[in-house]
């Protein structure tokens, strides 16, 4: 930035905007020295050294700060009426999504809440302590400019054309830097909320305007194509969750349907020798008994072994409820949505039992495959089976063994059953590699935008 540039952005400071929140004293102006030893000040960490012809600026040298409003819900001589954004509005990321932003009427008063183009809406208060949203910022396009408004938990920044490129600053409050800001001045409240007092200190690197703007149209052009490669991941990763209820439709017919040749429908309690629940114990014991609870099974069918409790031993008489290699196990007792959720079990490195949200279940192996039997209570977790058949209470919902073992089971012969989980068993691992690649190409993505803003503002674009 020249020095007619920085100048401008001192001298001119709230010159052509009526009743800001805070402007900076032009009468208190500092020499570019100065200014960057008041930056440092109050940043937490050392500001790092800038490329030549770039500064340090604080947030309140380059914007001036406008409160939000509410207005009223039905129209009034002399309203305005405006679509009112407010935090669920702007996404985490910074995207304006005013679908069902409400219209709402205000008085001439609250008209510097109204936003134009360029303008940056900023949340003051949203999350909590442990997952902070304050600050997320979105920028006003021309498509909408005097036609939303901030609301009363948001701020409207009005960047000044002669110091600051509202595209550039709309990308560094969304990225890394400001964040940790952020984090730093409200990160201690249990309702996060920001100050304009202590914001305002933002501290922002700034290069001359000619080259904020092309900065501003490359990182436009980078980000816009990280859209689209996350749009394209997320679609691999959608259809990779899609296919095993495609494999398992292939495999398992519905009822009232013909059965293959050689199939029959068997009622479940016919093929199944034991239906056990496990045993609820509220105690726990480093050293007493692993027991396996609810999160230890997963929606894709198989077990979790992190968290796994223990319970002490004495006075339990334990050992009718340890698991061994065939048995699986039901989930019982959870939200409707997860009610239902099975898993084979394979064996683990000592003695594991259960709790009573588990119901086990142990097959006549003349007749019914373990592994055919976890398969098919997937499909029918999938299909909705269990939440449509389970008793529901406030927060928890069970299905009862006598509704279980009713259900109607389409059952080959043996050797087709290994033969189908066998089928099964390799699609689902190789599911299981599809997914987990199109998470980790997500991954990558998802840092791209950090990586990059880190670039831009380093000079390095």
């Amino acid at each position: 930035m020249d020095e007619h540039e920085k100048n401008d952005c001192v001298a001119d400071v709230g010159a052509t905007h009526a009743s800001p929140i805070s402007r900076i004293d032009a009468s208190r102006a500092e020499g570019a020295e100065g200014n960057v030893e008041t930056i440092r000040a109050t940043h937490a960490s050392p500001l790092r050294p800038l490329p030549p012809g770039w500064r340090w600026v604080r947030l309140g040298e380059v914007v001036d700060c406008f409160a939000g409003a509410w207005g009223a819900d039905a129209a009034f001589q002399g309203s305005i009426p405006v679509l009112v954004v407010g935090t669920s509005q702007i996404t985490n990321d910074g995207m304006l999504d005013y679908t069902d932003a409400p219209t709402r009427f205000l008085m001439e008063a609250e008209r510097s809440a109204i936003c134009q183009t360029g303008d940056l809406l900023v949340v003051k208060s949203s999350g909590s302590a442990a997952n902070i949203r304050s600050g997320k910022t979105a920028i006003c396009p021309r498509a909408l400019s005097g036609k939303i408004a901030c609301a009363n938990f948001l701020m409207r920044l009005v960047p000044r054309p002669q110091c600051v490129e509202p595209v550039l600053l709309w990308h560094y409050l969304n990225g890394p830097e400001t964040k940790g800001f952020v984090q730093r001045i409200a990160g201690s409240s249990t309702y996060p909320n920001i100050k304009w007092s202590a914001f305002k200190n933002l501290p922002i690197p700034l290069p001359p305007l000619s080259e904020q703007k092309r900065i501003a149209a490359m990182l436009t052009e980078q980000m816009t194509a990280v859209d689209r490669a996350r749009a394209a991941a997320l679609a691999r990763l959608e259809a990779a969750k899609a296919l095993p209820a495609a494999f398992l439709r292939q495999v398992f017919p519905q009822p009232g349907r013909d059965l293959p040749p050689g199939w029959r429908w068997v009622r479940l309690g016919e093929v199944v020798r034991e239906a056990q629940a496990g045993f609820a114990c509220g105690k726990r014991d480093d050293k007493g008994i692993a027991q396996l609870r609810m999160n230890n099974i997963d929606t894709k069918g198989s077990f979790v072994w992190d968290n796994v409790l223990r319970v002490p031993v004495e006075g339990v008489n334990w050992e009718p409820f340890v698991l061994k290699p065939g048995d699986v196990l039901f989930n019982n007792t959870n939200s409707t949505e997860l009610v239902g959720k099975s898993a084979l079990f394979g064996g683990y490195v000592e003695p594991i039992v259960f709790s009573n949200h588990f119901t086990r279940l142990r097959t006549d192996n003349r007749a019914l495959s373990p592994d055919f039997l976890a398969s098919w209570l997937y499909h029918q977790w999938l299909q909705g089976v269990f939440a449509a058949i389970c008793n529901r209470w406030i927060g928890q919902s069970a299905v009862k063994p006598d509704k279980l073992l009713a259900l109607q089971i389409p059952l080959p012969p043996l050797s087709e059953q290994k033969r189908v989980a066998a089928v099964l068993t390799e699609q689902m691992t190789a599911v299981d590699r599809a997914r987990a690649a199109a998470e980790a190409e997500l991954e990558t993505i998802n840092r791209l935008p950090a990586a990059l803003l880190r670039r831009a503002f380093n000079g390095e674009l």
